[in-house]
């Protein structure tokens, strides 16, 4: 399985397709930062039936990304935008402004 910081970013992307349950675990798990010793005690069950649930629900997200793929084409497209603004961070004149700012627009609204 994926580590923790993947799957959070795969949770981000496809949370809301799982059940309410899967989303309260992986939520505690990614988001919290809780181990599976701590998401067991406080939603009284076992440390095994945690695993369980994470690792399903982790499987599941996964298995979203492959059909889906959009954690993939949202860090491409943003690679390329920053790649993009990289290019025309020395470019002179007012054009070369104005599409720093376009890009740099865009790259924000992805990342929020």
């Amino acid at each position: 399985m994926e580590d923790r910081i993947e799957i959070g970013w795969l949770f981000d992307f496809y949370g809301p397709l799982l059940t309410d349950r899967q989303r309260k675990l992986l939520s505690l798990y990614c988001e919290e930062d809780f181990s599976f010793s701590e998401i067991a005690a406080q939603e009284g069950i076992s440390r095994q039936g945690v695993y369980d649930a994470v690792h399903r629900g982790a499987r599941q997200l996964e298995a979203y990304e492959r059909q889906l793929g959009l954690l993939e084409r949202y860090r491409r497209l943003t690679q390329g935008l920053g790649d993009c603004l990289s290019i025309l961070r020395d470019a002179p004149g007012d054009e070369a402004q104005r599409a720093r700012e376009l890009l740099a627009g865009l790259l924000s609204q992805e990342e929020e």
